[in-house]
């Protein structure tokens, strides 16, 4: 396997930050040139660009995960996320960062996932909700494996009479006309996974000088595992190489369901987290 220089890991670091960690098929194509080595490889070498953008200041244990799409031929990067003076439930894990990750990008398929260190219960069940979780392929440090060996006798969807699936294309209905949320909000909304609690949720995260981050909610199954718009859009920018401690705030907008809401709560409670002095906007539709 290939050693990255230093130099390489800062420029792969840069380019990673400006795309919120989505390699494009075009830079990975580049990357297999360069190093003169299969995708898996790649993976493995890039592992350390992935838990660089790790924040655990809980733990001190920096994980990092790609998740590949073969279709595309686009990398996901993803890194755990930890929450100071919160549940530690509240934590995003790599393997979870780098399935949101590919999905915030329009990504249909995960068929390979690289990882620093072997997936915890918690992950293997996040990852069993995916389309095309029978077949997906792990490449860990010393092993290459598939979710089927690391999950016997699996839960999921189907087990709830759910015959969608994360990543799926026709997942995600919920729509809002309400001129309180931008367009964009809007449409993060309607593609939310939430088929068990019907309550489609996302966020809109408005930076002054950074940019906009976005994140919706993500089932899963067994419930606990699933993923927070608030998780979700931290996610992406600790992807960006900040936390909102770095960022001012312009605004923070919830929008979820009337009928069902239960996501803001856990907003506010990762917010806390950090000093930024911001009102949540919670928004029900």
């Amino acid at each position: 396997m290939a050693v990255l220089t230093p130099h390489q890991i800062e420029n792969l670091q840069e380019q990673a930050k400006q795309s919120r960690g989505h390699l494009s098929h075009l830079i990975i194509s580049d990357l297999l040139t360069t190093f003169h080595c299969d995708i898996e490889t790649l993976l493995k070498t890039l592992l350390p660009v992935a838990a660089s953008f790790s924040q655990a200041p809980i733990s001190q244990f920096n994980v990092g995960a790609i998740a590949y799409d073969e279709k595309t031929g686009s990398a996901y990067l993803g890194a755990n996320l930890e929450f100071t003076h919160q549940a530690l439930n509240q934590a995003v894990h790599a393997e979870q960062a780098a399935i949101n990750n590919a999905w915030l990008n329009g990504a249909r398929s995960v068929s390979l996932i690289a990882i620093t260190d072997a997936p915890c219960g918690h992950c293997r069940q996040f990852m069993n909700e995916i389309a095309g979780a029978e077949s997906l392929r792990v490449l860990l440090p010393t092993q290459e494996t598939d979710l089927k060996a690391l999950l016997p006798s699996s839960f999921g969807p189907l087990d709830l009479g759910n015959s969608c699936r994360l990543l799926d294309s026709n997942t995600g209905n919920a729509t809002s006309t309400s001129e309180v949320l931008s367009s964009m909000l809007r449409e993060q909304l309607s593609l939310a996974y939430a088929p068990y609690s019907k309550n489609a949720a996302a966020v809109e995260v408005v930076t002054v000088a950074h940019g906009t981050f976005y994140g919706r909610y993500a089932e899963n199954a067994a419930y606990n595992p699933s993923l927070s718009p608030m998780q979700s859009a931290l996610s992406q920018l600790a992807l960006a190489g900040l936390t909102i401690d770095d960022v001012e705030l312009e605004s923070v907008t919830l929008v979820e369901s009337k009928n069902g809401f239960n996501q803001k709560a856990v907003a506010q409670a990762v917010l806390d987290s950090y000093v930024a002095d911001i009102t949540l906007q919670h928004v029900l539709v």
